[in-house]
């Protein structure tokens, strides 16, 4: 079935249906859990299989749990989600018996476009929003991680009608086409430079959009941070998935004086993580050559251009011999900003470390590029720490760790400006995917007559503008 029919196809089957009652939303939730619980060790085995190595409990842990999380929390708070929320009238409305409320409708098919980092989790975890919220759902997979594409389409059929759920894969024409498809919503996981090719195809259909994006998510450690919980929490967050997370911290600002602490800091948490690389079943591999070769270069202009490129390298292993794409962890010390390291998003074990004098200095240097996905501050000094939330603009934050707030079902994710648009999980993922419809019910009172707004215009009139004018 080509997409056009697909759609078409899914939109005629949302249109039959509706209303779409909670126990049929319930009811699909629940089966897309089956299908990962089902075949969790089969998704394990595709992932490891598309990035060239990654572990079983990395995969299981963030893209298996993480996604049955997802849909688990929406099928339990589904029934209270889908109620009307009545809203209070201003004066007189309310008291004359008028009655208003919002009723949250399905919007019809969406659209979503899925990244291959974690190709799993960030398929699913969207349709847990999407079908809490009475949708039916189009998935394009990505290309760079093929195995797990074929796997999700070879498994829907089993669990889902085409109408209900589809999922298709390709290369870049068919991502073209895809986005280019007049949906109800499109949801898009990915860099920020498709995403802006992403907004334009939606825009001929103006069809509404979901961005989440990524960007450079700087890590603040305040002088009052325990410096070995710190980097201990950034080694693990930086080092997951071999770096490839949107909300990977990007680049560290630090005290001037403490930054030998940090690094050592860093390069201990490191080895204790993995004292060995390329035969370590817990640590990820690039996933392609490509961005192997990538991450290279931007090692190559860090040194070219006079910083200092520090590997953290426990086993003193020969990755040059190596014919895989695994990569130790690299710190950059003195990065500035001609580096691409400083300047692109690293998605990768690449960590520049940057040095600051007062916290207004780190802060400004925050403001100083595009609103980023995550922020992270480490410290106890509570002024301090408000000073940084008031004074910046991100995604969203996380205090004294890395990337968890992802992990809050009960928190919108989502990112601001070049890092993203709009936000999903939890209740703000069934916002997001569901229209909010005004409903305002008239008393039998002719209120517009007692109000003066019904020609012909007189005393009352003078009165409702004068008591509306008043300040």
């Amino acid at each position: 079935m080509d997409l056009t029919t697909l759609l078409r196809t899914q939109r005629a089957a949302f249109d039959a249906e509706r209303p779409v009652p909670p126990a049929i939303r319930k009811d699909r939730i629940g089966r897309a859990i089956r299908m990962l619980v089902d075949n969790a060790d089969a998704f394990c085995a595709a992932l490891s299989a598309d990035f060239g190595h990654r572990s079983r409990e990395q995969s299981m842990l963030t893209d298996v749990i993480g996604s049955v999380r997802a849909l688990k929390h929406a099928r339990k708070h589904v029934d209270r989600w889908v109620r009307p929320e009545r809203r209070r009238l201003d004066f007189p409305l309310g008291l004359l018996g008028a009655r208003a409320a919002v009723e949250y409708q399905p919007k019809g098919v969406v659209g979503v476009i899925a990244p291959w980092n974690f190709p799993v989790q960030l398929t699913m975890a969207p349709l847990a929003g999407i079908l809490a919220a009475g949708n039916r759902a189009m998935v394009k997979s990505s290309e760079f991680t093929p195995r797990t594409a074929a796997l999700f389409e070879q498994l829907a059929g089993r669990y889902f009608d085409p109408a209900e759920l589809a999922f298709v894969s390709g290369g870049a024409e068919a991502g073209r086409a895809f986005s280019a498809l007049p949906f109800d919503h499109l949801i898009f996981t990915g860099a920020t430079g498709i995403g802006r090719h992403i907004l334009h195809a939606a825009a001929d259909n103006l069809t509404p959009v979901t961005l989440e994006l990524g960007g450079k998510s700087p890590t603040v450690i305040g002088r009052s941070a325990d410096i070995g919980q710190a980097t201990t929490r950034i080694a693990t967050g930086k080092l997951m998935n071999a770096g490839q997370i949107c909300l990977a911290p990007d680049y560290l600002l630090v005290p001037n004086d403490k930054e030998d602490a940090v690094i050592a800091g860093l390069t201990s948490a490191a080895a204790a993580l993995y004292p060995r690389l390329l035969d370590n079943p817990d640590y990820t591999a690039l996933v392609n050559e490509r961005h192997h070769v990538r991450l290279q270069s931007y090692l190559d202009d860090a040194r070219a251009k006079g910083g200092d490129v520090i590997e953290v390298n426990p086993a003193r292993e020969d990755f040059a011999a190596s014919n895989g794409t695994k990569m130790p962890l690299f710190i950059v010390r003195n990065p500035t900003d001609e580096m691409a390291v400083m300047q692109d998003e690293i998605f990768g074990p690449v960590l520049p470390v940057r040095r600051y004098g007062t916290i207004d200095e780190a802060i400004d240097f925050v403001n100083g590029r595009d609103r980023p996905l995550g922020l992270y501050y480490f410290g106890s000094d509570a002024a301090e720490e408000r000073r940084v939330l008031d004074r910046t603009i991100s995604g969203g934050v996380t205090i004294n760790d890395v990337i968890f707030h992802i992990s809050a079902e009960e928190l919108p994710f989502g990112g601001v400006g070049p890092s993203g648009m709009g936000a999903y999980h939890g209740f703000d993922g069934f916002r997001t995917f569901s229209h909010a419809r005004a409903v305002y019910r008239q008393p039998r009172i002719d209120i517009a007559r007692l109000a003066g707004i019904k020609p012909p215009y007189g005393a009352t009139t003078a009165k409702t503008i004068a008591r509306e004018l008043k300040i």
